[in-house]
């Protein structure tokens, strides 16, 4: 399945790298240095209209968190259809030792381009009642107890 999204471009083309891939690549615009720890709104010279029904997520690049630490400080970050403005990535440094260094037209993140259900929300008392009921944040661990580290 595939949808039409126009897109303007100052820089290069979102694209995928191989046939079936699902995140499209986005590059920086311009040199970026990061210091350890240290986070920058990087922009890509990329403006999309994506369908009505259809949400843009830009994803970190897996490579590139394993080999240098780059992540992205709000991932996934949602571009909403009505959006037109550039995507800018919030990168950040997370080796704590080593500065990244990109040079413009270095790959830094993927577009997702995905169908959405919109909710319709209303108020309710209380809710019914699951088998994990309110357990919260990492409370199906296994037999419910903290891990242990060796």
């Amino acid at each position: 399945m595939s949808v039409d999204a126009v897109v303007a471009v100052e820089g290069h083309l979102p694209r995928y790298a191989r046939p079936g891939d699902a995140g499209a690549d986005l590059r920086c615009v311009t040199d970026v240095s990061l210091a350890p720890g240290e986070r920058m709104l990087v922009g890509t010279g990329v403006s999309v209209a994506l369908p009505p029904g259809t949400v843009g997520l830009v994803t970190p690049r897996s490579g590139l968190a394993a080999r240098l630490g780059l992540g992205i400080v709000n991932a996934p970050g949602v571009i909403d259809s009505g959006y037109r403005g550039e995507i800018r990535v919030c990168l950040i440094n997370h080796d704590s030792t080593a500065r990244i260094t990109l040079a413009a037209g270095d790959r830094v993140a993927q577009l997702v381009v995905l169908p959405y259900i919109a909710a319709h929300f209303r108020a309710v008392e209380t809710l019914d009642e699951t088998e994990r009921g309110y357990g919260g944040y990492g409370s199906t661990g296994v037999g419910n107890s903290a891990p242990t580290i060796n």
